[in-house]
């Protein structure tokens, strides 16, 4: 979720961890409804699966791949992108809390961790300092998962409440050693609560002792398991609506990318889904339409990679999440402020 460009500045419960495996099988803005920019799909055909931290929130609104919600045209008639707030440092890892009724999301540099209140616009700090959280997700129980950079490691903590953050993940068992992860970035928390994440070197502090940037899964033993090292950035990560599909971006060189998911979470070889520009966090709707954010805006794909639009961002946003108590407000991390924009298609926390 964030391409820094400096330190923090972007260009674009399990238990601990032990042991180690490997998944991979083989190897004031406004909406345009024109193609997205030069994204074109690829062979690679996409389907729909689910955030895992959304399983109780999503159930009612979709049956089935879309839902009753497939074809519809998640941008059409689509206002403007409103700030809700600037003045921040670098935003991103928005999360939707159903249980609270507001959103949570991550202030980098300022290593705070904000809290919306959307019915009284209040904006507050809920975690401070963060260890420069970036990416934040939802679990199954309500816990809220944070991708720590400085801390290089993945927690989580009961949404309620103080922050009581304990560990997920901090390092990846090579066969030989564990060595420390590099500086987790993003995560999304299946419904059987197997938390997938990535982990690139935006945001390093200390020596890199994993010579990959990769994507990992923590399974419900607290194992973590390498899914991919084939990237030069993995960054924006989540799951179809219906869970059987992971999809990962890549911030260095581009593409989003796909994999299979098994029922016990294990994943299978890469493919690539779209051949999208570089791109940070992103969101998946009811429909299994994908939010990629770009340096574009945000770039809008149905589920098999055929372009829907994009929706223009005042400033180049980092990462997006549905909310609301009708899950229809797409909120918008755009480095120094918090947007919001209403779609036609309601989507994961």
């Amino acid at each position: 979720m964030g391409f820094l460009r400096s330190a923090w500045v972007c260009c674009l419960g399990l238990s601990s961890l032990v042991g180690c495996g490997d998944d991979a099988g083989s190897g004031g803005g406004t909406t345009s409804t024109s193609s997205a920019a030069s994204s074109n799909a690829s062979s690679g055909s996409g389907a729909s699966n689910s955030s895992s931290s959304n399983a109780s929130t999503t159930s009612s609104s979709s049956s089935g791949a879309g839902g009753s919600f497939e074809g519809v045209d998640p941008l059409e008639g689509t206002g403007p992108v409103e700030l809700i707030q600037g003045g921040f440092g670098f935003t991103e890892g928005t999360v939707w809390l159903p249980a609270l009724g507001v959103l949570r999301f991550s202030d980098i540099p300022q290593n705070r961790i904000h809290e919306l209140d959307p019915g009284t616009g209040m904006i507050t700090v809920w975690r401070e300092p963060s260890a420069n959280t970036n990416g934040n997700a939802l679990a199954p129980n309500g816990d809220i998962v944070m991708c720590e950079h400085s801390g290089r490691r993945v927690s989580r903590s009961p949404a309620a409440g103080a922050p009581a953050p304990t560990l997920v993940a901090g390092t990846y068992d090579d066969g030989m050693e564990d060595l420390v992860l590099n500086s987790p970035n993003d995560a999304i928390v299946r419904s059987d609560g197997q938390v997938y994440f990535t982990d690139p070197t935006y945001g390093l502090m200390g020596p890199q002792e994993i010579p990959w940037r990769g994507v990992y899964r923590v399974d419900l033993g607290g194992v973590v398991h390498l899914v991919g090292d084939e990237y030069g950035q993995p960054n924006g990560i989540a799951l179809s609506p219906d869970e059987t599909k992971l999809y990962v971006s890549d911030s260095q060189d581009g593409g989003l990318w796909m994999y299979d998911v098994a029922g016990d979470g294990s994943t299978g070889a890469r493919t690539m889904l779209i051949d999208a520009p570089p791109s940070d966090g992103m969101a998946i709707d009811d429909a299994g339409n994908l939010y990629l954010t770009t340096g574009n805006g945000v770039e809008v794909y149905k589920d098999d990679g055929t372009p829907w639009g994009t929706i223009t961002v005042p400033e180049q946003p980092a990462n997006c999440t549905f909310g609301g108590a009708d899950r229809r407000t797409l909120y918008i991390t755009a480095r120094t402020g918090l947007y919001e924009v209403v779609l036609n298609v309601p989507g994961l926390p």
